[in-house]
């Protein structure tokens, strides 16, 4: 019995020892703080400069002359005077097609006129005479026209045969060999002027007002991501595409030392207008489904805090955003550290991280 009193004294002690510890744990705990602690962050200041407004765009590289040559008649390819990939001169022959038929044509019809035009010639006298009659004349003057016009049709059709460079440029690749046969329409080569490019884009319809001839445009490719092309803004569509709305813009490359037609190209509109705008890092802005954010930086007594702001943007450029609406001169903005951030989140600001 006496064990059995120890035991039980024992056990209350022990519970009664947890009950207290319990109880000392959760005041402590109602007395303490759970604030976040403020989170660190890069900081930036809004600065207001000139900004000098530009349109972004893509479009493609053409050969201001470039046609693809095609057989305008069938038959033997009989002569390939040129290589693929060589320069050519204006009216430097390409290729001969079979003209045997034609060429013994045209030395019939070539006797025929010379005997069309003695006649002529002597008819002319005889009339002087009247030693024939009128109609006699006439029908000597049909023929000889008449004669004149077969060899001249008999000419274009050895003109079509003997395939030349129209300007001068660079060939393609060759689509036919020697001895193959053609139809009229089969596509022979190409022949591009590289020395002379365009480059054809396209804008919304609420920059044509803006699209005059003479703005200045930077070009960038793909094949040449460090080099940077000048093109001057030629030509203007005379109307806004229904299906797109968009406007169709032409321009000529000021130089294009190793460009090809048929490259894809950025370009950047510069039109030759300047406001002053207010000017954020780029990385200042987050984007999201409400929109574009930027952290602004505000102050109270308990310390700094930010307030997210929805923004309108104009494109990047050296790492800096111009700002439409949103951001006002000289506030301080956060530019590193967003993912941390909420509405009235408490901030610390890195020293060595701001600009």
């Amino acid at each position: 019995m006496r064990a059995y009193l120890v035991a039980a004294a024992l056990l209350v002690l022990i519970l009664g020892s947890t009950a207290l510890y319990i109880q000392q744990r959760s005041a402590a705990m109602a007395s303490g703080s759970f604030a976040a602690p403020p989170a660190t962050i890069a900081a930036g200041t809004a600065q207001t400069r000139p900004w000098r407004e530009t349109i972004d765009a893509v479009g493609t590289i053409r050969a201001a002359r470039g046609i693809l040559l095609t057989a305008e008649t069938s038959g033997d390819i009989t002569a390939v005077h040129a290589s693929s990939g060589d320069s050519v001169e204006a009216g430097d022959p390409l290729i001969n097609i079979d003209e045997a038929f034609e060429v013994a044509t045209r030395t019939r019809l070539e006797a025929r006129l010379r005997l069309a035009e003695q006649l002529y010639e002597r008819d002319a006298r005889l009339i002087k005479e009247n030693s024939i009659p009128q109609s006699q004349l006439d029908q000597s003057r049909s023929d000889l026209q008449s004669a004149r016009g077969e060899l001249a049709e008999v000419d274009a059709v050895l003109q079509n045969k003997r395939i030349s460079a129209p300007f001068a440029g660079r060939l393609g690749i060759f689509q036919v060999r020697l001895g193959d046969y053609v139809e009229a329409g089969t596509p022979l080569v190409t022949l591009q002027d590289v020395s002379r490019l365009e480059v054809d884009f396209s804008v919304p319809d609420r920059y044509a007002p803006l699209m005059q001839p003479g703005l200045k445009i930077v070009l960038r490719t793909a094949a040449f991501p460090d080099r940077r092309f000048s093109a001057t803004l030629q030509a203007v569509d005379s109307q806004i595409d229904e299906s797109t709305r968009n406007l169709q813009v032409r321009a000529s490359v000021d130089e294009g030392d190793g460009l090809l037609p048929g490259m894809f190209a950025s370009l950047i509109i510069d039109l030759d207008r300047e406001s002053r705008r207010v000017f954020v890092a780029e990385t200042a802005v987050s984007y999201s489904l409400q929109g574009n954010l930027v952290y602004v930086i505000e102050e109270d007594d308990d310390g700094l805090f930010v307030s997210p702001r929805v923004v309108d943007i104009l494109p990047a450029n050296n790492g800096e955003v111009a700002i439409v609406s949103g951001i006002e001169d000289g506030e301080r903005i956060v530019i590193a550290g967003q993912n941390k951030l909420y509405r009235n989140a408490r901030v610390q600001i890195d020293p060595d991280a701001g600009i």
